[in-house]
């Protein structure tokens, strides 16, 4: 469910963005190995080994992103991301390839490029425990920050005709795809948009499953906005420092759970 990361404020102090932190660390990697692999292979007058180069990137790179403590997954993208090149460009590929193969990713992944949130599919447990979850609300007006192809708002909006069903997405390819499923109902609002620039005060449930990094500015959103005592839903992403209402576990096969907070709740 991919949705860009919140742009910084006008009064906080510009700093690079995550995507910007990453390509500087893989830089200075591959400036450090460079920067001592050339020359001395220039001055024995031998071809530069670029699988052992390449190698020696990555390894760099996986100690930076530890030292300024990444979180595991792009420790291991950096580290793989020097020999996987290397081992790419041995290959006799037509570059047309792999610019097909990025505006195709982009259609579908955009989320993550822009704001460190991978595509993620709720199931249908997960829409089975958020109908029980919010069966008690009469007057339930629902949204889906980064709503997918629908896999949330679809099933419930068939089972809750009475109440209001919004969804934010904004991947193209995603986006076409739930607009399409949820077009004949009518009480399902299926939007292109910017979760950070959607208005939460209309909506007593936001349903998000995103990823650890925009956890903290999305609660700050919820309680600037949304009425006192309405509900935060989150799949398998807690936010920081902040207590869960309570937490509801999902019999799937991937043991999910849905982190509930009531806005409103005091601050840690």
């Amino acid at each position: 469910m991919p949705v860009p990361s919140p742009e910084p404020t006008d009064a906080a102090p510009a700093v690079p963005g995550p995507q910007i932190r990453q390509l500087i660390l893989q830089f200075a990697a591959s400036l450090a190995v460079l920067s001592l692999a050339w020359p001395y292979y220039g001055i024995r007058n031998e071809t530069l080994p670029w699988p052992q180069t390449a190698l020696a990137i990555g390894a760099v790179a996986g100690l930076l992103a530890s030292l300024s403590r990444q979180p595991w997954w792009w420790r291991v993208m950096h580290a793989l991301f020097a020999p996987l090149a290397w081992s790419v460009s041995t290959l006799s590929i037509d570059p047309g390839w792999f610019l097909l193969l990025f505006i195709m990713l982009l259609l579908v992944y955009r989320g993550a490029a822009g704001g460190q949130v991978p595509l993620y599919f709720s199931n249908r447990p997960t829409a089975a425990a958020l109908a029980r979850i919010t069966a008690e609300l009469p007057d339930l007006r629902f949204l889906d920050l980064g709503a997918g192809i629908g896999s949330v708002l679809l099933p419930l909006a068939r089972e809750r005709p009475d109440a209001h069903f919004t969804g934010v997405e904004n991947a193209p390819a995603t986006w076409l795809l739930g607009h399409l499923r949820t077009a004949g109902l009518a009480n399902c609002d299926w939007r292109w948009g910017d979760l950070w620039r959607s208005d939460f005060a209309a909506y007593n449930v936001v349903y998000a499953f995103l990823s650890p990094a925009p956890m903290a500015a999305l609660w700050n959103k919820v309680e600037q906005e949304m009425p006192p005592g309405s509900l935060l839903i989150s799949n398998s992403f807690a936010v920081p420092s902040i207590p869960p209402t309570y937490v509801i576990d999902v019999a799937d096969a991937r043991q999910t759970r849905l982190y509930c907070y009531r806005s409103g709740n005091p601050r840690h």
